[in-house]
Protein backbone atom coordinates (compact mmCIF):
# COMPACT_ATOMS: atom_id res chain seq x y z
CA UNK A 1 0.00 0.00 0.00
CA UNK A 2 0.84 3.56 -0.69
CA UNK A 3 1.72 6.06 2.06
CA UNK A 4 -1.87 7.96 0.72
CA UNK A 5 -3.69 4.35 0.93
CA UNK A 6 -2.52 3.58 4.65
CA UNK A 7 -3.35 7.26 5.78
CA UNK A 8 -7.12 6.68 4.11
CA UNK A 9 -7.90 3.88 5.47
CA UNK A 10 -6.57 5.11 8.91
CA UNK A 11 -8.86 7.96 8.33
CA UNK A 12 -11.75 5.30 7.66
CA UNK A 13 -11.05 3.66 10.81
CA UNK A 14 -10.94 6.60 12.83
CA UNK A 15 -14.14 7.51 11.30
CA UNK A 16 -15.71 4.11 11.80
CA UNK A 17 -13.96 4.44 15.59
CA UNK A 18 -15.47 7.59 16.42
CA UNK A 19 -19.11 6.29 15.84
CA UNK A 20 -18.09 3.37 17.54
CA UNK A 21 -17.10 5.92 20.77
CA UNK A 22 -20.25 7.90 20.62
CA UNK A 23 -22.22 4.50 20.95
CA UNK A 24 -19.85 3.68 24.29
CA UNK A 25 -18.77 6.92 25.33
CA UNK A 26 -17.65 5.27 28.41
CA UNK A 27 -14.88 4.54 26.90
CA UNK A 28 -14.38 8.31 25.21
CA UNK A 29 -13.51 8.99 28.83
CA UNK A 30 -11.07 6.96 29.49
CA UNK A 31 -8.93 7.77 26.49
CA UNK A 32 -6.67 11.12 27.14
CA UNK A 33 -6.88 13.77 24.64
CA UNK A 34 -3.54 13.71 24.25
CA UNK A 35 -3.29 10.27 23.48
CA UNK A 36 -2.32 9.26 19.78
CA UNK A 37 -4.91 6.17 18.75
CA UNK A 38 -3.48 3.17 16.73
CA UNK A 39 -5.34 1.20 14.35
CA UNK A 40 -3.52 -2.51 14.48
CA UNK A 41 -6.10 -4.60 12.09
CA UNK A 42 -5.53 -8.09 12.20
CA UNK A 43 -6.92 -8.03 8.19
CA UNK A 44 -3.89 -6.14 7.32
CA UNK A 45 -0.49 -6.70 8.51
CA UNK A 46 0.92 -3.68 6.44
CA UNK A 47 -1.45 -1.28 8.03
CA UNK A 48 -0.57 -2.54 11.68
CA UNK A 49 2.94 -2.23 10.65
CA UNK A 50 2.71 1.36 9.46
CA UNK A 51 0.76 2.13 12.72
CA UNK A 52 2.87 0.44 15.20
CA UNK A 53 5.66 2.60 13.64
CA UNK A 54 3.79 5.50 14.16
CA UNK A 55 2.82 4.95 17.74
CA UNK A 56 6.84 3.84 18.39
CA UNK A 57 7.60 7.67 16.90
CA UNK A 58 5.06 8.78 19.31
CA UNK A 59 5.70 6.94 22.70
CA UNK A 60 9.47 8.46 22.43
CA UNK A 61 8.26 11.71 22.33
CA UNK A 62 6.17 11.17 25.44
CA UNK A 63 2.32 10.87 23.83
CA UNK A 64 0.39 8.13 25.83
CA UNK A 65 -0.70 5.84 22.92
CA UNK A 66 -3.96 3.98 22.89
CA UNK A 67 -4.21 0.67 20.75
CA UNK A 68 -7.69 -0.14 18.71
CA UNK A 69 -7.20 -3.83 17.63
CA UNK A 70 -9.38 -5.13 15.17
CA UNK A 71 -10.41 -7.98 13.13
CA UNK A 72 -11.48 -5.85 10.24
CA UNK A 73 -14.44 -3.65 8.66
CA UNK A 74 -17.19 -5.33 8.31
CA UNK A 75 -19.00 -4.85 4.80
CA UNK A 76 -21.16 -1.62 4.63
CA UNK A 77 -24.79 -2.21 4.59
CA UNK A 78 -27.52 0.18 3.34
CA UNK A 79 -29.82 1.78 5.91
CA UNK A 80 -32.93 2.50 3.61
CA UNK A 81 -35.57 0.31 4.54
CA UNK A 82 -37.93 -1.66 1.40
CA UNK A 83 -36.44 1.20 -1.42
CA UNK A 84 -38.43 1.45 -4.45
CA UNK A 85 -36.92 2.53 -7.69
CA UNK A 86 -39.86 4.15 -10.69
CA UNK A 87 -37.96 4.66 -13.56
CA UNK A 88 -39.11 6.78 -16.28
CA UNK A 89 -38.88 5.59 -20.02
Amino acid sequence: MSEEELIRKNIELSTEFGKYLLDNPELAEKISPEAVIVFLDESNPELSKYNLSLAEKAEREGQPIVQVQIKGLAPEVTRLLQPHLVFSR
